[in-house]
């Protein structure tokens, strides 16, 4: 029999903690889940050298979380326990299901794919996916395949990129994926293979703050997105939010893969769920798609107040004063010809704009040949925008094209050399190339030019990323680096 023991902290002091937490991190957690906020809460308060937990709780509420420590409370408040080929169901119908009609969807034309695993702790889930792809396509060499796992928790991403695990990690797995996949090492843990490490880009990203979709942290155009045992930590509006964004992250026929554990008619109102057997899945349909699970109230045409019919204007009697006519005719002439000209300017502005507009639109849709078309268009009527070579370079990175996103890169620093978004793509650009030490003095360009910005300023090109936030990320990345990466760097 379990003997429940009782709560140590005070209810009303566990209640305005969990207030603050929904407010401050957008953490639920409701009274039947406050056993695990109080063990969460206690390792926090030691780890930040306090005693007392009830002490620890007094100062954090004294003031509002700092972004360190929103990250070092989601590392404890959150479980960062998984392994290999967790919920195999899910990862199964992507294999048997979605993967095979994706892949011949795109085999005769760009050969494309992009997943993201959203919440992804100490690398395990992209990982299998990575794996998974490997057998699965043969000539994946040929591909562009995109895997981008992002977690709020540097320590998580810091040892999924290092990519080294023990027993624990592989429960339930075959014995023939440590064989293939796998070095053992003399330490007696298992290190994965340089070429499956190489085809997950790892990256820091707070699923209920960060700006999402956006090509600045490659969130956009996704075919599948997996996001298991993550909402369930979120305050209800705080989750609405974030399946929104997670929605607008995907292309038109994309997939969102929860947990079983989340499965929900109303959060997962905007998808059409989908019945495998013994799972369900969302999927983002075109405009005008079935809706299977939830009906939504149908939207009028017009949902303003009705018009008012035109009524005929009475006829009246009137005299000519041919002076005022003439008048009114010179003033016309005179306003048709400033309308002309400013339609003209117009005209001007919208040949300059539209390019980059459709750029934009075709990347956001992952129609990468296109975004690359209209954008060399922009190019090519303002050479002196940087811009236009910034999201060129966004856009041939997403196609598998660095070499020409990196000159991009150089062409946008030239014309702009404080252009911080830039030197941060650079710097990312390096570091999946391998490149540490050239990733390095780009991460540090990028930091010295934002810390001489107002903190609150809203970064060019950024989907509304401001300053302080930028270094944060950057900070952030660098901290997720592994040690041997810091050394080569130094």
């Amino acid at each position: 029999m379990l003997i429940e023991l009782p709560i140590a902290l005070p209810d009303a002091l566990l209640s305005r903690l969990s207030d603050f937490l929904a407010s401050q991190v957008g953490l639920h957690f409701p009274r039947e889940r406050w056993r695990d906020l109080e063990r969460g809460i206690a390792a926090a308060s030691r780890e930040s050298g306090y005693a007392q937990a009830e002490a620890y709780i007094h100062w954090l509420l004294a003031a509002p979380l700092t972004r360190t420590q929103i990250e070092g409370l989601a590392s404890h408040l959150t479980v960062g326990e998984t392994y290999f080929f967790r919920e195999k169901r899910g990862l199964d119908i992507l294999e048997q299901q979605i993967l095979p009609q994706l892949l011949r969807a795109r085999a005769q034309t760009e050969k494309h794919l992009r997943i993201w695993s959203a919440g992804c702790c100490s690398g395990e889930e992209p990982y299998s996916i990575a794996m998974l792809l490997d057998r699965l396509i043969p000539d994946i060499a040929q591909w562009n395949v995109t895997i981008l796992a992002t977690d709020i928790n540097p320590q998580f991403l810091r040892k999924a990129a290092q990519g080294v695990y023990g027993e624990w990690s592989f429960r339930g797995t075959p014995g023939w994926l440590r064989e293939r996949y796998f070095t053992r090492r003399a330490d007696g843990r298992f290190e994965i293979q340089p070429r499956i490490r190489r085809r997950v880009t790892f990256s820091y990203l707070n699923l209920a703050e960060d700006a999402y979709p956006s090509l600045v942290n490659n969130t956009n155009a996704m075919d599948v997105i997996f996001c298991r045992n993550v909402l369930m930590y979120f305050a209800p509006e705080r989750a609405r939010n974030v399946v929104d964004k997670l929605q607008r992250s995907l292309i038109d026929g994309g997939w969102l893969i929860t947990s079983p554990a989340e499965t929900s008619t109303v959060l997962f109102s905007a998808f059409t769920a989908v019945e495998f057997p013994g799972a369900f899945l969302y999927r983002k349909m075109a405009a005008g798609g079935p809706r299977t699970v939830a009906v939504s109230h149908p939207v009028p045409w017009y949902d303003g107040e009705a018009a008012a019919p035109h009524a005929s204007a009475p006829a009246a009697a009137f005299s000519v004063d041919r002076s005022a006519v003439a008048s009114e005719v010179l003033h016309e002439a005179g306003g048709l010809r400033a309308t002309q000209a400013e339609d003209a300017d117009a005209r001007e502005h919208d040949a300059r704009e539209t390019p980059l507009r459709n750029a934009r639109a075709c990347a956001d849709e992952g129609r990468l040949a296109e975004a690359a078309e209209w954008c060399e268009q922009a190019i090519a009527a303002d050479k002196l925008n940087p811009a236009h070579y910034y999201l060129h370079a966004a856009i041939c990175q997403e196609r598998g094209q660095s070499e020409t996103a990196e000159r991009s890169l150089g062409r946008a620093l030239y014309l702009a050399p404080d252009f911080a978004l830039a030197h941060f793509a650079l710097g990312n650009l390096c570091l999946s190339g391998g490149r540490q030490r050239e990733a390095r003095r780009h991460f540090d360009n990028a930091l010295s030019l934002l810390r001489a910005c107002p903190a609150d300023v809203l970064l060019p090109e950024s989907d509304g990323l401001s300053a302080s936030r930028l270094v944060e990320i950057i900070t952030s990345v660098q901290a997720s680096l592994p040690r041997a990466h810091k050394e080569l760097a130094a």
